[in-house]
């Protein structure tokens, strides 16, 4: 049942409708438009025994917020009163403060979460939501929620299956967010993981989000701390959710900052980075061994470069890059395949190590490999032996056979590992 209002104030019951008392009027310009009652905001907040669903649940995490908790819930209020809707407010707190009886007083439900951490006290409050659509943002009064109408619409109309509030393509207050990260960190982040993940957003770190329950559970999010904010982005890149973004204005919080700037961005680079191993392994070391493998080509060829020869040094070199590149490149077989990152290696090399090499194959071209510098290795060997051990020049051929040597052990054993890392995930699954 919902309220609504008679002509002499009292409220009476009806059908659950959601405001349904809404009539075509004009606007005195031939338009017609849709009158409905105005709820207050207070009205139209729901307590944790409320035998009505919201249709927006709003999750604050809060660490000794009581400055800004009661500004933030007031604006909460607002915006639902803006979209005559009902909702509730859940905060999922660890303060030692009075934030929580703050918030209860205010009409919040506050949960207190069993573990630690800024994505744990999300996910925890994510699991106790009873709305459809469920909304994020810092209790700290750097977002204004009565922002939050233009997000949610964004959503509930179905055009986007998470919307953001950019602040970097909206308005930045003075003081809000320090030059370093406004400048240099927030745009950087981004881009690593537009690059990285597809996410195509111009502001990857800003709390202020809207999304439905269905985007929340095929994300399947699973970080407890700061790096849960890119999770987010991640996984519903990888999953090729609809993500939107709309300008909003970043405030000034209240309240000591609780965010370490380098700790807590170099979680998130981290996070990015070991999550698309084609880009931390794959790539690199692909470039690397194709670089080495160029190398010793070019000098074995004897092709001038502006009247100069590479010589043994480079040759050497070339050697090198491609020993430390198929290492490299393997390691995005092993990360693709025991790590279930959430954006796996998609290059040729990976796939067709993960996916059409067996542990036969690979140990069988490892010693194909290895047999064939191991060969011209022994030949030079004789020739040293029957020359009465003098001194053998270092020729670029010796090298090129060394590098074969050692790099059909690298496959011989790479097919090993790749083999155990499979039956492991098999029993697993």
């Amino acid at each position: 049942m919902t309220t609504s209002t008679t002509t002499d104030g009292a409220f009476t019951d009806q059908p659950e409708g959601a405001f349904d008392d809404r009539s075509e009027r004009s606007n005195g310009e031939g338009t017609v438009e849709q009158a409905r009652s105005e709820y207050p905001g207070e009205e139209l907040l729901l307590d944790a025994d409320s035998a009505r669903d919201p249709e927006l649940s709003v999750v604050m995490p809060t660490l000794n917020e009581e400055e800004g908790i009661a500004e933030c819930i007031e604006q909460v209020k607002k915006g639902l009163e803006a979209l005559q809707i009902h909702g509730e407010i859940v905060v999922s707190d660890d303060s030692t403060d009075r934030t929580p009886e703050i918030a209860e007083e205010m009409g919040a439900i506050v949960v207190t979460p069993d573990g630690k951490g800024y994505g744990y006290a999300y996910q925890y409050a994510f699991e106790r939501v009873r709305g459809d659509v469920v909304a994020m943002g810092d209790a700290d009064t750097t977002y204004d929620f009565e922002e939050l109408p233009k997000l949610y619409d964004m959503v509930a109309s179905g055009e986007a299956d998470m919307a953001m509030g950019s602040r970097l393509n909206g308005q930045i207050k003075q003081g809000a967010m320090p030059k370093l990260h406004q400048y240099v960190g927030n745009p950087l982040l981004t881009r690593f993981l537009n690059a990285f993940y597809g996410a195509g957003v111009s502001d990857a770190h800003s709390g202020l989000r809207v999304f439905t329950k269905d985007a929340y559970e095929e994300m399947n999010l699973q970080t407890t701390g700061m790096e849960f904010a890119s999770e987010m982005i991640m996984r519903a890149g990888a999953a090729d959710l609809t993500i939107e973004e709309l300008p909003i204005t970043y405030h000034e919080r209240e309240g000591e900052a609780t965010l370490e700037s380098f700790r807590d961005g170099w979680r998130h680079v981290r996070f990015m980075l070991v999550n698309a191993p084609g880009y931390l392994f794959s790539g690199p070391g692909i470039s690397l061994a194709l670089a080495g493998l160029l190398m010793m080509s070019v000098v074995l060829s004897g092709v001038e470069f502006a009247g100069t020869t590479l010589g043994v040094n480079s040759m050497i070199a070339g050697s090198l890059f491609t020993i430390v590149g198929v290492q490299v490149a393997s390691f995005g077989a092993f990360a693709t395949i025991a790590g279930e990152p959430i954006r796996r290696a998609t290059d040729p090399v990976t796939e067709v190590l993960v996916e059409q090499i067996n542990l036969e194959h690979g140990a069988s071209a490892g010693l194909a490999l290895f047999a064939a510098g191991a060969a011209y290795s022994l030949y030079v060997v004789y020739e040293w032996a029957t020359a009465g051990f003098a001194a053998v020049p270092v020729a670029g051929v010796n090298i090129a056979s060394f590098t074969a040597c050692v790099t059909g052990l690298q496959l011989v054993f790479t097919s090993f590992l790749l083999s155990i890392l499979a039956d492991a995930t098999a029993e697993t699954d």
